[in-house]
């Protein structure tokens, strides 16, 4: 039985919210769900429906083998609560970290460490 793709995306139709202390960064109906394995499902907004403009660009940096470079924002003092790749997800944005709640209507469906604080978690 062959193994399942490391990267599965999942298009959800739903209304998917992130706040982050309360304040609305993103709403859309057009969420792209990233199940990876090895790791929490993620759910990926399209950037026009992203404040960015309250979103700055953070100089942490990141390499994944299976989605290529990232590129980290923050949000004041929440640093790298957001990031994004060039592939097999262009155009999108994650969000999770501390003060960060993704919320599809009244349940949270995210509110998981960023991938930095696991990665320092695992070091340490």
């Amino acid at each position: 039985m062959p193994n399942p793709p490391r990267i599965e995306l999942h298009p959800i139709s739903q209304r998917v919210q992130a706040h982050v202390d309360g304040t609305l960064i993103a709403d859309s109906i057009n969420t792209l769900e990233l199940r990876e394995r090895g790791y929490p499902p993620r759910h990926y907004f399209p950037r026009e429906d992203v404040r960015m403009d309250l979103l700055t660009v953070s100089e942490t940096s990141t390499y994944c083998p299976f989605k290529g470079h990232t590129v980290y924002f923050s949000l004041g003092e929440h640093w790298d609560i957001a990031w994004s790749y060039e592939q097999p997800i262009a155009g999108r944005v994650v969000f999770s970290g501390e003060g960060v709640a993704v919320v599809n209507g009244e349940r949270k469906i995210n509110s998981l460490p960023s991938v930095v604080e696991m990665a320092n978690a695992a070091h340490s």
